[in-house]
């Protein structure tokens, strides 16, 4: 049946259900961080190895890293940040609120108008033109646009009022450049090839409203081909395939997703396009595939005065390779897949069901044990102890089976399992399927084999 979901029940569910909560919520909470639950970090890193075992795990041209969060200053100029990283913001003169002028209009549109190819002139001017209210106090008073850098910054060796500049990483991709003479000289590898990472990056966004969309702190999964110029192109584009299947693969229907090729290219890029998922606050960007020529290598290079050059051991040319870069942000993908997910299903009897249809690979929780009563918990406990070794399980024994089933239906387990006092006498127990709801018997000992069997990915 057709969804009903909005950010607001999303919210809820997911705080009433321990996927995530209000950044440091005793205090009152802290803008634009979010802490994820018990139910949430499971999701999370399911999606992380997913993303992980499809392009660093299967492919044998690309290598991992865990770059250092904390970069020499001299990245960041040569990365271009430090000069020219920006984002134009404008301020509520009313509330005094910072928004971002691009997500102001993007979100009046519903994601149907694209202001990254606008300058500020003519986003003010629509802003003007459409009546735009600050999303905060319901006024329109708002400053000039400005650039606004996102940077966080710290500071190390502090010697009396002597400090330098240390910068939180805005973003994960300059650690697979600085690394990339590392990891081709150790892993002997031939261009082309791949580095990839999961990292968590910084912004200093002020962008309220949006949930896990955008936030100061969040994770990239991304990657760097390092290729040749004849071949740039033809990775690009592989990529973008790529990249769509693999959130087709996690659950997120073709109808929900589009290609958004770029309009405006920074002036180093040669190509780039994003894919957009249609979120309940409209079609906004999932990931991006950059062709980004030789600027990144070619910067450090000239930064560092280290040769980044690659000799060819076949034909002996030597030439800076080219990029290829893959991004998608775990926390934006997670979003997504809850908004696909997401079911408020009306059953026979007139109730209704919210159940998280989560691919199960990827469910928090591959399977429930419930005994059917407290007094069947013993053996309960056993069967839990076996399935455990080899999946993620959750136990409950508390309140009616029908309400136990409805939790994990709203937390996306593929399976419960339920003991009763048929158990004890014949080792038998029912397992219950999410989606569908039908229940069958099953040895224990055939239990693992029956959930692997359904969560291969």
């Amino acid at each position: 049946m057709e969804k009903k979901l909005t950010m607001e029940k999303l919210v809820n569910l997911c705080k009433n259900r321990g996927f995530v909560f209000q950044g440091s919520e005793i205090y009152g909470g802290f803008a634009n961080t979010w802490d994820f639950g018990p139910v949430g970090v499971e999701l999370k890193n399911n999606i992380k190895r997913a993303w992980w075992k499809k392009f660093v795990q299967e492919d044998p041209s690309c290598y991992g890293v865990d770059a250092a969060i904390l970069m020499n200053p001299r990245v960041w100029e040569a990365s271009g940040h430090v000069q020219s990283f920006g984002d134009p913001k404008m301020d509520c003169k009313n509330c005094k609120t910072r928004h971002r002028a691009d997500t102001i209009i993007e979100n009046y549109s519903k994601g149907t108008i694209s202001a990254e190819g606008m300058s500020n002139e003519e986003m003010e001017k629509y802003i003007e033109e459409h009546d735009i209210k600050c999303p905060n106090c319901g006024k329109r008073a708002w400053t000039p646009i400005r650039k606004f850098n996102p940077m966080f910054t710290t500071s190390r060796n502090m010697v009396g009022d002597e400090k330098d500049v240390v910068y939180l990483r805005p973003e994960t991709c300059q650690g697979e450049y600085i690394n990339f003479l590392n990891v081709q000289r150790t892993m002997r590898a031939k261009v082309p090839f791949a580095i990839a990472q999961i990292g968590k990056s910084f912004r200093n966004e002020i962008t309220p409203g949006n949930f896990l969309f955008r936030t100061v702190e969040f994770e990239q999964m991304e990657l760097q081909m390092f290729c040749h110029e004849k071949d740039s192109m033809s990775f690009y584009n592989a990529y973008k395939e790529r990249a769509l299947k693999f959130v087709e693969s996690l659950g997120l229907k073709a109808e929900n997703l589009r290609y958004h090729d770029h309009d405006k290219l920074a002036h180093y890029a040669k190509a780039a396009c994003d894919i957009q998922y249609n979120f309940p606050i409209g079609w906004q960007e999932l990931n991006g595939v950059h062709h980004r020529g030789t600027w990144d290598l070619s910067r450090h290079s000239e930064f560092s005065g280290k040769n980044m050059d690659y000799l060819d051991p076949f034909t002996n040319e030597r030439f800076t390779p080219n990029v290829i870069e893959y991004s998608i942000g775990a926390d934006r993908l997670m979003l997504a897949i809850m908004c696909e997910a997401y079911e408020e299903e009306v059953l026979e009897n007139g109730e209704t069901r919210v159940v998280m249809h989560f691919l199960p690979a990827i469910a928090p929780y591959k399977v429930a044990i419930l005994p059917l009563q407290k007094n069947l918990g013993d053996m309960a406990k056993e069967v839990y102890n076996k399935l455990s070794k080899s999946f993620m399980c959750d136990y409950d024994e508390a309140g009616s089976i029908g309400k136990r089933y409805r939790r994990q239906d709203e937390i996306g387990t593929p399976f419960c399992v339920t003991v009763d006092f048929d158990t004890l006498e014949d080792d038998t127990v029912t397992i219950r399927d999410r989606d569908t709801m039908k229940q069958i018997r099953l040895k224990i000992d055939e239990l693992s084999d029956y959930i692997q069997k359904a969560i291969e990915f």
